[in-house]
């Protein structure tokens, strides 16, 4: 599988998902990307930056909130000097301020549909990089708070169907933005932990539909984002060693039904592989993999040792470190708009 990544990772062009998406891989699985492979993946994101701020999907292309999430993650991934420079703050900080809406909404792109996934890609970039500002996300927590629906879950728009990766955007947004108390937390837990399948051990996005390898991610890892929430509040409830959800199970369905013989992870089994699904479901098996809160620290493992992934930030879906250098990095330089334009 790291061949198979690796390869591909050498040839991406006009693609800065699928960038963000094998960098991540790599980075779980222990792979160390060069210098020299770095240097020209920083060289290729920066082509994507558009002039007025903010990242299209390839060279040339408009700028798109889920690119510029993907751009962002993927050059903390990187890490180094050139991948943090390849960032324009100011101009980044500006076109996430005109995709904002009146309600504090935000839209993918000018012109372009608005729901909760534009609030969370905004949220991350905008906390990642130290660009934010109080009136950036004027409204958005209480936009996000009306998507919760009666199941406990949250859809993509006010009215829609709980579905799971609208439910980690916007509990995810919540908590960048410290709003997280405005949404129903024993609803959005219940819901999620009902998503897990006791026969398969995987999780379904939906109520009534099949389990996917990309729930191990958007589910399971909004169960952390709630752990920690909980504790925060003083929850005597909680585990001091484990998430919760059935950690095993879910190791056991990635492990068993979601690798694919010629490396790279799936849906099911019966599908193709590809580089979304391998991305998502490495970072859920992560996720079930290792518990952390506050000083707590366990690891739960199935099979042989080898199987043990590097630990992801839950709420960015990066590594642990990458978040913490570039949270030291990017709170050293003012916000733009403070201070004097700074990069």
């Amino acid at each position: 599988m790291n061949a198979w990544m690796q390869a591909d990772l050498g040839c991406v062009k006009g693609y800065i998902l699928c960038c963000s998406w094998i960098l991540h891989s790599l980075y779980l699985l222990g792979e160390q990307v060069s210098e020299e492979q770095a240097s020209r993946v920083a060289k290729f994101l920066k082509r994507c930056q558009h002039p007025d701020g903010g990242f299209g999907g390839g060279p040339g292309q408009c700028p798109h909130l889920a690119p510029t999430f993907a751009a962002v993650n993927a050059l903390c991934t990187l890490g180094t000097q050139e991948a943090y420079d390849v960032i324009d703050r100011s101009s980044l900080q500006k076109f996430l301020i005109k995709m904002r809406q009146p309600d504090g909404s935000f839209q993918m792109h000018e012109g372009g549909e608005v729901d909760i996934r534009g609030t969370y890609c905004a949220a991350v970039a905008a906390q990642l990089t130290n660009v934010q500002t109080p009136e950036m996300f004027d409204g958005s927590a209480e936009w996000i708070a009306g998507c919760q629906t009666y199941e406990g879950g949250f859809s993509g728009m006010p009215g829609l169907e709980a579905h799971g990766g609208y439910s980690f955007c916007g509990f995810g947004a919540l908590v960048i933005l410290g709003r997280e108390r405005l949404c129903d937390i024993d609803g959005l837990l219940r819901w999620t932990v009902n998503r897990q399948m006791k026969f398969e051990g995987g999780f379904q996005g939906r109520t009534n539909k099949l389990v996917d390898g990309c729930y191990s991610f958007w589910q399971a890892g909004v169960l952390p984002c709630i752990h920690r929430v909980l504790s925060m509040q003083g929850d005597k409830a909680l585990g001091a060693d484990k998430w919760m959800f059935d950690q095993g199970a879910l190791q056991e369905y990635v492990l068993i039904c979601c690798q694919h013989f010629g490396g790279g992870l799936i849906d099911k089994p019966g599908k193709a592989r590809d580089h979304y699904h391998t991305c998502y479901t490495l970072s859920g098996l992560s996720v079930a993999q290792h518990f952390t809160s506050g000083s707590l620290s366990n690891e739960c493992v199935l099979g042989h040792p080898n199987n043990e992934l590097r630990r992801i930030h839950p709420l960015y879906n990066i590594g642990l470190k990458a978040a913490l250098d570039a949270n030291k990095h990017f709170t050293s330089l003012p916000v733009p708009g403070k201070d004097e334009p700074t990069k």
